[in-house]
């Protein structure tokens, strides 16, 4: 397992790559043939980024006090 992101430039950089990762998938994705699977995996890749979004907001609330 590796070390929790602490710093905000490596915790933004961080969010910033995998939100360009959900870009590229959703790019790459023809709306022909999309399951529901597909679908899915988008929100969960979304649900993924909201989830560090909070953890790095706790984190950084926390290391400010």
């Amino acid at each position: 397992m590796s070390n929790p992101i602490t710093d905000k430039d490596s915790q933004i950089s961080y969010l910033k790559e995998r939100l360009q990762m959900f870009l590229e998938v959703l790019e790459a994705i023809d709306p022909e043939t999309t399951s529901l699977e597909d679908i899915d995996n988008l929100i969960q890749m979304i649900n993924d980024v909201e989830e560090k979004i909070e953890l790095f907001n706790n984190r950084n609330k926390f290391t400010e006090e």
